[in-house]
């Protein structure tokens, strides 16, 4: 039995293919400019082909995936989606960055219901410019359109670095000792963790977002991208030996330091070491949120740890300052008790 109805395009089904078309098109010239000599064959190819330099003599290849996670929601809700293309990328180059590794290239992974060009070219391009931050290229990607899978409006993204280090400079926390110094850099605020508690208490206050909030408005210190810190600490690295970093994600201060610590080591962080920004004191007296729980939940305004011998603090604030960095000691290392905890903020 044949239908009497017209033909059916994949356009009536809900996808749009000039639409991807159209976005490609936008996206090149971001991406162009975060091309590096090493890129063979970048965006629009089945794969992008990459050449490891030659000044590596034994490349160790370092790789790192993550989201943005519900930060998302309130990219939604408050319509604000130029930040969250940078966040995306310093979730994954941060993280590959403390192993001692240099970027290399970055993709990214855009997923809709039904693909908004503007709106998907902004994300794009932010995360062409955390690329930029980063130093590595955005060397592709995948932007799919898949209808009745994404409520309207909404979208979801997924990053993919890749990044070098020479097998005798892997940063593994080995050579942390007792009296070693931790040092904390500053975040630019929440980055891309907590964002579940942020938006409960959000909802709770129902604050006006568009109101000063210490010289911005809440809306923009809520929905500041992430830092990235490749470029000073890759500079550290080449002018004194570092013994450790972790990146202040998911598991605030109190999981992530010790992911670099041996075993018989832990962390003692003092709370008076920096001033923790407005926006973690506003999320605390409004959720009536524990100091311990702040701590286990936010970065609370240190978004990346740097562990060095004690010779060699004074040298690496002036290097991270004169780099733009705001930057604190913040703790030492110590010998760890039985049963203690491996990282503790006092």
């Amino acid at each position: 039995m044949t239908s009497s109805s017209s033909p059916l395009t994949y356009r009536d089904a809900g996808v749009d293919i000039d639409a991807g078309d159209a976005l490609v098109e936008r996206i090149k010239p971001y991406a162009k400019r975060t091309l590096r000599p090493e890129v063979l064959a970048g965006i629009g190819g089945f794969g992008a082909l990459f050449e490891i330099s030659k000044k590596y003599h034994e490349p160790v290849l370092v790789s790192g995936t993550d989201g943005v996670g519900t930060k998302l929601k309130l990219a939604f809700q408050l319509d604000r989606h130029d930040g969250v293309g940078q966040d995306l990328v310093a979730m994954s180059v941060n993280d590959i960055l403390v192993q001692g590794a240099e970027p290399l290239f970055f993709l990214d992974y855009f997923a809709c219901g039904k693909l908004d060009v503007d709106t998907a070219a902004t994300v794009i391009q932010g995360i062409a410019h955390g690329c930029e931050l980063a130093g590595c290229a955005l060397i592709g990607g995948e932007t799919a359109e898949m209808p009745g899978m994404y409520p309207a409006g909404e979208y979801d993204l997924a990053g993919f670095a890749v990044g070098v280090v020479e097998k005798s400079k892997i940063i593994d926390g080995s050579h942390i000792a007792p009296g070693d110094i931790v040092l904390g850099l500053a975040s630019s605020g929440a980055h891309s963790n907590g964002y579940s508690l942020i938006r409960r208490i959000l909802e709770r206050t129902r604050p006006d977002m568009t109101a000063d909030f210490h010289g911005r408005s809440l809306l923009e210190v809520v929905m500041a991208p992430t830092r990235i810190y490749v470029k000073p600490l890759l500079a550290l690295l080449q002018a004194l030996p570092v013994k450790g970093m972790a990146h202040i994600t998911g598991g605030g201060l109190t999981e992530n330091v010790p992911r670099i610590l041996p075993e018989h080591l832990t962390a003692t962080l003092d709370r008076n070491a920096w001033v923790m920004p407005p926006l973690f004191q506003w999320l605390q007296k409004e959720g009536q949120v524990a100091d311990s729980e702040m701590h286990r939940v936010f970065n609370c305004g240190i978004g990346m740890v740097v562990i060095v011998a004690a010779e060699h603090e004074l040298h690496a604030l002036q290097l991270l300052q004169a780099a733009g960095e705001t930057v604190f000691a913040i703790g030492r290392i110590e010998t760890r008790s039985d049963g203690q905890a491996q990282t503790t903020v006092i």
